[in-house]
């Protein structure tokens, strides 16, 4: 991409990219959920999955075992209505935005819809009993002894995360016709995004609680990704310039997409510097397939590695795993399995989803370094390496243009609770139950749609013809990047441990 002589608006995308209507969708559901402060429920509707046991659900069958509507106000709704509501408003809502991101409108609805069911058969599977009840008495509730259980996996709610990804890798590896019609719809970082908008709210109704820990999460986690891509990035440089004698081109924007955040990066950089389109296509291919080995491999392995350090795990989680969708979704699991793991062992159970916002947190801050190290690069590339003429220039707005614009919805719905709990108090319960809804089933509903997506896009044939690439990737992302990541994350995070649920 030619940086010249750019005369775009700073308005310019927020209708057809899948970052500004990651913001929309988020926004909606946002101010939708306010609507509760005046005791009106706009978002109530929204289906919950319940924890069942087969057996149980076989003796006498019921909808209103499996699912039930998300508040109070939606009580007497049936389950299957209430489902049917979830399905019609974000299927009209993401066709909305498919359209005006100029997709095949047609083709999303009838992939979506096979997408959004194969998502709740999963979901509802994955709360059986026996996956995911933990022998602890959580919010009350022991499972194990209301169904007499004799044996469990106790993982939580990621076995539902993990039923799902297996199913769009089974879809995306074995059906590649059916994955191909799904790909129009299948968009895990369109849905990904959306969920971290929603994971905002999350972060800002947790930060009511312990705002403390919420300020040293932040300040931790930018600390930590300034110096972990201090040493990232040239080193994967030097590696791919000596050691693999790739061209200064390609030596960058492989390093971009390694060491800071995967596809984005990489295509940034290819565009900073104006590099073969081919780097970024390649690479990203090689990025989509390795974030899903890493989402697949690492919260078991950090789970079982470093148990007593949770918030250590997830931000380097952050920093390792290199798509949003991947991460998040990895930061999921890994909360899940924790959270799950140091009940049934101690029986503490710390607040669920601090681990994720470790992760996510971690990704974010690299999200808005994109941008600007995008900026510097084109600099570097037109001053020192093209040797241009002063003459020549990049438009500071190109930073503009290379942020991530969900970030903006997500510190937009943090803040925004915070300022509540700071400047009325007294509306923080009635914020809090249409908050519930947005930030909990509506918020894993986008997850789990992220990884039926992610298994539907990733097509292992494609490592076909990539070996030395995908042997540099490899070398770059588990011998230098994950030890680093790690290293980094625990000088700054050790220690610190979620709040306990009281």
């Amino acid at each position: 991409m030619n940086m010249e002589n750019i005369n775009r608006k700073w308005s310019d995308g927020m209708l057809r990219t899948e970052d500004w209507w990651a913001v929309w969708l988020g926004l909606i559901m946002f101010f939708a959920g306010l609507f509760t402060i005046w005791d009106i429920d706009l978002v109530g509707w929204m289906t919950k999955v319940k924890t069942w046991e087969w057996t149980d659900l076989m003796s006498n069958f019921s909808w209103a075992k499996l699912l039930k509507p998300s508040t109070k106000y939606y009580a007497q709704l049936h389950p299957l209505v209430s489902l049917f509501f979830t399905y019609f408003i974000f299927t009209f809502i993401t066709c909305i935005g498919a359209y005006f991101q100029k997709l095949d409108v047609k083709k999303f609805f009838f992939g979506f819809t096979i997408i959004f069911f194969i998502t709740w058969l999963c979901w509802i599977v994955g709360h059986e009993a026996h996956f995911k009840s933990v022998d602890a008495i959580v919010k009350g509730k022991n499972y194990f002894e209301k169904y007499n259980l004799t044996w469990g996996l106790q993982l939580g709610g990621g076995f539902s995360y993990m039923l799902a990804l297996a199913i769009g890798l089974i879809i995306g590896n074995f059906f590649k016709n059916l994955a191909k019609f799904l790909r129009e719809s299948a968009k895990p970082e369109w849905f990904i995004k959306t969920a971290i908008v929603y994971l905002g709210i999350k972060l800002g109704l947790m930060s009511m609680r312990a705002t403390g820990f919420a300020i040293d999460l932040a300040l931790t986690g930018a600390a930590a990704v300034f110096v972990a891509y201090l040493l990232f990035w040239p080193i994967i440089y030097f590696i791919s310039r000596r050691l693999f004698k790739l061209s200064r081109d390609a030596a960058a924007v492989l390093s971009s997409g390694i060491s800071i955040c995967g596809v984005s990066a990489a295509i940034a950089t290819a565009g900073a510097i104006r590099a073969k389109p081919i780097l970024p296509i390649a690479l990203s291919m090689l990025i989509v397939i390795f974030a899903m080995l890493e989402l697949v491999v690492l919260p078991g392995f950090y789970a079982a590695v470093a148990p007593n350090e949770p918030i250590v795990n997830g931000a380097a989680m952050g920093m390792t795993v290199k798509t949003d969708g991947a991460d998040a979704a990895a930061g999921a699991i890994l909360d899940e399995i924790m959270v799950s793991q140091h009940l049934k062992e101690t029986g503490e159970q710390w607040q669920e989803d601090w681990i994720l916002a470790a992760a996510v947190l971690t990704k974010i801050w690299i999200d808005v370094f994109i941008g600007v190290w995008a900026f510097i690069l084109a600099l570097i590339w037109m001053y020192k390496v093209e040797k241009r003429s002063v003459g020549s220039n990049v438009p500071l707005s190109e930073i503009w243009f290379r942020f991530p614009k969900f970030v903006i919805g997500y510190f937009i719905t943090w803040f925004f609770y915070l300022l509540i709990i700071i400047l009325a108090p007294d509306v923080k319960d009635a914020a809090s139950v249409g908050a519930n809804v947005v930030q909990s089933p509506m918020r894993k509903m986008m997850f789990m749609l992220t990884f039926v997506s992610i298994g539907v896009i990733t097509d292992f044939s494609k490592l076909k013809g990539m070996g030395k690439l995908a042997f540099l990737y490899a070398i770059g992302l588990f011998v230098v990047i994950a030890p680093i990541a790690y290293g980094v994350a625990y000088i700054f995070h050790h220690g610190m441990v979620p709040p306990l649920v009281k």
